[in-house]
């Protein structure tokens, strides 16, 4: 695009005209949010409030440097420490956003030699991490198809391994817009064959699947062996902010050595880093969160049925309402905004083109009223 105001007020025509301007909505309105990514309801929890004011209170509010100048802490190495047992694994490395974390790991581990292959549907982050690469070996395979990820697998990876180089074999463990789960076992599979890593960012997995809310490898019984990558979020359902890898100590140590997005940006504050700790031990402790969580998502999944709400098919929080066309999205989100509810529309390029929707989001913090509530409103909406 030239630099010109004539061609930004052209693009921005442009965007208005196939109706996908994004605008924000200050939170905190008094409409019921259906579209937080807060799962078990732990964002307003007092007790992290608490643990991040008495941490800022003896650690400041800033962390005031990188972490290798002078910004880590107690308060990061000690969520650090909790985060590799709480995912039995020998070490993580704590980033400043799920972002970082992906655009770091893939900048420091792969290069223009190696064989990048990702599922279609990944998240952004993911998208540009491989792109920044730059590697002409950059493929996807069809959503969630294991099958065609090992087939390119077969077709590729010898030839790049004959050069000198790696694979990696990249996805969501649950993805952010379908809310359908990875074939983690079968991608896993395939990568071994074929001496492939692969790379789970489970930041809509963390707190929320698995049998102690361990996430999309508890959920297949995956270690680090089969998964020796694994990318997670604070900022879901533990209620904060920030993101970690974790794995082998080695992998780990070698990331800090070259990820450029943990060296050369501020530490985490350490009064969120704080606050993150007591969220673990509140996943941990209180387990009925989960519990609740997954009967409302049954509540509604059948309550959908029965009004002929046609979600896909998802056993996670996310339960997205598919709805085509960008106005209708539009017109049925801010029907739903009259009535009390906050439901985004989402649009293309966030999904591909035809399948604007609504993504509903559940949480541990609401009740089966306000299910029960949503989904008439829903059917008022959509139907």
């Amino acid at each position: 695009m030239r630099c010109t105001p004539e061609a930004v007020a052209a693009a921005l025509r442009d965007i208005d005209a196939r109706h996908l301007r994004r605008r924000r909505e200050i939170a905190g309105d008094g409409r019921i949010n259906f579209c937080s990514n807060d799962y078990l309801g732990l964002a307003q929890d007092p007790r992290l409030a608490d643990a991040m004011a008495d941490a800022a209170r003896l650690h400041g509010t800033g962390a005031g440097a990188s972490h290798l100048i002078s910004g880590h802490g107690s308060e990061h190495e000690s969520l650090e420490q909790d985060i590799a047992a709480f995912l039995g694994r020998e070490r993580a490395l704590v980033f400043s956003t799920g972002y970082m974390a992906n655009l770091g790991v893939l900048g420091a581990l792969a290069d223009r030699r190696d064989l990048l292959l990702a599922d279609e549907l990944n998240h952004a982050s993911l998208i540009d991490a491989a792109r920044l690469v730059r590697s002409p070996q950059n493929l996807r395979y069809a959503h969630a198809d294991a099958d065609a990820a090992r087939a390119l697998l077969g077709a590729h990876a010898p030839t790049a391994a004959a050069d000198g180089a790696g694979a990696f074999v990249i996805t969501d463990g649950v993805f952010s817009m379908d809310g359908d789960v990875a074939p983690l076992p079968a991608l896993a599979a395939a990568a071994a064959a074929h001496a492939a890593w692969l790379v789970v960012d489970d930041a809509h997995g963390i707190g929320v699947i698995g049998a102690t809310g361990r996430g999309s490898c508890e959920h297949f019984a995956l270690s680090v062996r089969e998964v020796p990558l694994l990318i997670g979020t604070f900022g879901k359902a533990l209620g904060t902010f920030g993101a970690f890898v974790a794995g082998d100590a080695a992998v780990i140590e070698l990331l800090l050595q070259r990820a450029r997005t943990y060296i050369y940006t501020t530490a985490l504050p350490p009064a969120v880093a704080a606050a993150t700790r007591r969220a673990l031990d509140i996943v941990q402790s209180e387990p009925w969160r989960r519990q609740h969580l997954h009967s409302l998502i049954e509540h509604f999944r059948a309550g959908a049925r029965q009004r002929g709400l046609q979600v896909l098919e998802s056993a996670t929080p996310i339960q997205p309402l598919i709805l085509g066309s960008e106005v209708k999205a539009l017109a049925a989100s801010a029907q739903l905004r009259e009535v009390g509810y906050r439901v985004t529309a989402i649009r293309p390029p966030t999904v591909p083109a035809g399948t604007a929707r609504l993504r509903i989001t559940l949480s541990a913090a609401h009740t089966p009223e306000q299910i029960d509530g949503l989904l008439s409103a829903l059917e008022q909406a959509c139907t």
